[in-house]
């Protein structure tokens, strides 16, 4: 029997699995839902699908790099709880993601999840993960970088990730500035990076700062434009102070080794994830009301 995406689909809504794991227990059964459900239960899939709607803000960023130092990729693997996040299962997972995913230069999630290893999908191992330890994991987000110079990285433990990509430095120069991006955390890697609309915004809010002073317009122009340029060392990596030698801007920096960098990618474990934030005193309050 030919399976639809329409029944994928409803499998999915009614177990919340993934949809490789769905679509292969249909496959299984014929296309029998009621048995891909039953099935599904019984080898723990059901079990770990009602793990995926909890918050997976904890977790681990890996990076994998090629043997001639041209690409690189870094990923994020998320799970529920710090704990989980030191799990030798947990680890080897995340080990196994980044470098099939770095092998097949893959950075979709859709794409990563289809992968297979040792005849298993990646999302079918992640489905017997999420069953063997309770918790929710999922591999959040990948991103390949490719160098016509050279690829660095650094990690900061295992919350912070980054790559850079670099012409004309060393290896030592591309492991300093990806040190100074964990720590610094820039937005742009230039002036030129950043979007006009951007600027357009900073100095309107600028602007309507200095209106309240009283100052005279051409004064304001003055103060405006200073303060942009000070808002553009901030943001953008070559216009910051070097970590490493604050006397000194990263842009100095390269210039002085005949250096470049082209571009850089940063994760930090769980930013951008909403966490539940537990109040226990409310918590208690509402038993207490009998709510």
């Amino acid at each position: 029997m030919s399976i639809t995406a329409a029944m994928v689909k409803e499998l999915r809504e009614i177990t919340g699995a993934g949809m490789m794991e769905c679509k292969k227990a249909l496959v299984e059964t014929d296309g029998n839902i009621e048995q891909a459900i039953e099935n599904m239960r019984k080898s723990g899939a059901a079990k770990a699908a009602k793990k995926s709607g909890r918050v997976a803000a904890d977790g681990i960023v890996k990076v994998a790099t090629s043997d001639d130092n041209k690409t690189a990729i870094l990923v994020e693997v998320n799970c529920e709880t710090d704990f989980v996040a030191k799990d030798e299962n947990f680890l080897n997972f995340a080990d196994m993601v980044v470098n099939a995913a770095l092998a097949n230069k893959a950075e979709s999630v859709e794409a990563i999840s289809a992968l297979q290893v040792d005849g298993k999908t990646i999302e079918e191992v992640r489905t017997e993960l999420v069953a063997k330890i309770g918790e929710n994991v999922q591999v959040r987000r990948a991103k390949v970088i490719e160098s016509e110079g050279a690829v660095g990285s650094y990690l900061h433990g295992k919350n912070i990730g980054v790559v850079v990509s670099a012409t004309g430095a060393s290896d030592d120069l591309i492991k300093d500035l990806a040190m100074h991006v964990a720590a610094a955390n820039p937005d742009f890697v230039g002036e030129a990076d950043v979007p006009q609309s951007v600027l357009e915004k900073e100095k309107e809010i600028l602007i309507a700062q200095a209106a309240d002073s009283g100052k005279p317009a051409e004064i304001i122009e003055k103060m405006v434009g200073g303060r942009i340029r000070k808002y553009l060392a901030e943001i953008t990596l070559k216009g910051q102070n070097f970590v490493k030698d604050p006397d000194v801007t990263v842009e100095k920096l390269l210039n002085s080794n005949n250096a470049d960098v082209v571009e850089f990618v940063r994760f930090e474990v769980g930013e951008g994830i909403e966490k539940k934030e537990d109040n226990f005193v409310e918590e208690v309050m509402a038993q207490a009301r009998g709510n």
